[in-house]
């Protein structure tokens, strides 16, 4: 029996325009109502979610920053990494040679020196927004992650100059095809799920967890069910070829899914594209 359930949010349990679909906020109605917790895990920053949770009326763990940051129900912070000091000093006052735009996530806001309002488009659901800021004038300390946008060839070609210049001071992953996250190292949604369900005492085989960017392989990879989307980033799947793939977000599939795992679970489960 599964004790905890762990959702990534953008690609995975939101539709396409990042909202919550209502079969989705059904069935994590039902789900709360069973003996099995609740774990929201995705690279949005802490005070969004909380506010998203407030307003969909659901209590859970929030695992935030992909995995930077660690809430409980009553939103005392359990845990915390940020990039080290040199290193965020370096990112931000290096001049990269590339157009990506460069945001900073910080437990008071996220900052960026970009005014574009297209940025806000996947946050509308909740009313999050960046706060603009010379980024050269934020604290070397403080700084949970650091998230270049661009499309994907452009971050592409940005990877090996990160890797060159940090090599393992950093971490770096893919949380979208157009956002490339870099992390303390270590700190990722399979750590940070592991060290909160050591505290609750649930281990990690009892566990099931969707996502579908490369922030989620990790955290797909430790707990017994990892289930990765239709629409999940190509690099994911090839990666984790043995894990199940379920069907596309545009069609709530992971509602479809707890559907079949609650009502029917000794029927073939068939993913609806």
């Amino acid at each position: 029996m599964y004790r905890l359930a762990a959702f990534d949010m953008d690609g995975t349990l939101l539709l396409p325009d990042h909202t919550l679909g209502e079969k989705t906020l059904s069935t994590l109605r039902q789900l709360a109502e069973k003996p099995i917790t609740l774990t929201f895990a995705t690279g949005r920053h802490y005070l969004e979610m909380k506010d998203i949770l407030a307003n969909i009326g659901l209590d859970g763990y929030l695992i935030t920053g992909n995995g930077t940051r660690i809430h409980d129900l009553s939103g005392h912070r359990l845990h915390a990494s940020d990039l080290p000091e040199d290193c965020a000093h370096e990112l931000l006052h290096t001049t990269w040679d590339t157009p990506a735009s460069l945001h900073v996530f910080r437990d008071d806001g996220w900052f960026t020196a970009l005014d574009d309002p297209d940025l806000l488009i996947p946050h509308q659901f909740s009313g999050f927004r960046y706060q603009l800021q010379d980024l050269r004038l934020l604290p070397d300390s403080g700084n949970s992650k650091v998230c270049f946008c661009a499309p994907h060839e452009v971050l592409l070609s940005l990877v090996p100059q990160l890797e060159a210049h940090f090599g393992p001071r950093i971490d770096l992953c893919f949380s979208a095809m157009d956002c490339l996250d870099v992390q303390p190292a270590g700190s990722n949604k399979g750590s940070a799920l592991a060290m909160l369900t050591a505290g609750l005492g649930i281990s990690m085989s009892e566990c099931m967890a969707f996502g579908d960017a490369m922030n989620d392989k990790e955290m797909l990879e430790g707990v017994g069910m990892g289930l990765i989307m239709g629409n999940a980033l190509p690099v994911l799947k090839a990666q984790s070829p043995h894990l199940q793939i379920i069907g596309q977000c545009r069609n709530q599939a992971v509602s479809h899914f707890l559907q079949h795992w609650l009502h029917t679970p000794n029927l073939t489960y068939s993913p609806e594209y």
